[in-house]
């Protein structure tokens, strides 16, 4: 299973050790790690890369899971990030990029308080014992969420909720007076940009995810090819895990945008 892991450690030292522990357990088979970060968070609460390791199929933090989970454990001190969340800009849409839940991100940013530093990574494991073995060995503490997808939900709701707004509102221009004929295509007209809009950034951020995806399971077939055994068995179908997720979350969105448009010519006849 994919998960989000931050292991988080009282100083820069035991951070590097933990992030040592855990490029020996990738190169053992029991985990895979597919993006990884170092990072600290200063006094005024900001966080800072100390590491950003590009020896992996993800290659950089920038846009990807860690990178939007980095810059989300740098919010507001004190308080619970993920709460305000949606409140802040850019931060609800790096939630669902990130692929956590609020919990997650509440317990992992109150463990790393100011002058405290983290592992951060986007990894595969079956079992949890080995990693929290290794860093708690270390000093370190473990917190860990499967990647959600509750981002390709709301993406579609979205572009359906905009495409049932602009259906509702011709319904409205083809019934209006000549007077406000005008006022609601100046309306359909904003909605419609709107709606490109978000139809190019989820074009963009698929072709991304799909990019990802493939370098990963690229990876791991590589990997595979040289192991022997269970591990040769764990790495193969770590590879076939991250295939079927990916083709689910690409059929669920179809479907979830084919029963939103539905249900907007549903109402439209009423």
């Amino acid at each position: 299973m994919e998960k989000m892991l931050v292991a988080v450690f009282d100083n820069e030292s035991g951070t590097y050790e933990g992030s040592r522990a855990l490029g020996q357990l990738d190169a053992e088979g029991s985990i895979t790690i597919h993006a990884e970060a170092v990072i600290k968070k200063a006094n005024d609460g900001t966080v800072s890369m100390m590491q950003e390791d590009d020896d992996f199929p993800v290659r950089t933090a920038g846009g990807t899971a860690i990178g939007s989970l980095i810059g989300l454990l740098g919010g507001p001190i004190g308080m619970g990030i993920g709460a305000v969340a949606g409140a802040l800009t850019g931060s609800i849409s790096d939630l669902y990029v990130a692929g956590v839940n609020a919990e997650f991100l509440d317990d992992a940013s109150a463990a790393l308080t100011p002058g405290k530093c983290a592992v951060v990574a986007d990894i595969s494991e079956e079992w949890v014992t080995p990693v929290d073995t290794r860093i708690e060995a270390l000093g370190g503490v473990v917190f860990r969420a499967p990647k959600s997808t509750v981002e390709d939900d709301q993406r579609a709701r979205d572009v359906a909720d905009l495409k049932e707004e602009v259906a509702q509102l011709k319904a409205e221009h083809a019934k209006a007076r000549a007077d406000r004929k005008a006022k609601i295509q100046a309306s359909i007209d904003s909605l419609n940009n709107k709606l490109q809009e978000k139809l190019d950034q989820a074009k963009q951020r698929s072709a991304q995810i799909k990019a990802e995806t493939d370098a990963k399971v690229k990876a791991l077939q590589e990997k595979a090819a040289k192991a022997q055994g269970d591990a040769k068995k764990a790495l193969e179908g770590r590879a076939a895990q991250l295939r079927q997720e990916y083709e689910e979350r690409s059929r669920r969105l179809k479907d979830l945008a084919a029963e939103q448009l539905t249900k907007a010519a549903t109402q439209l006849k009423k």
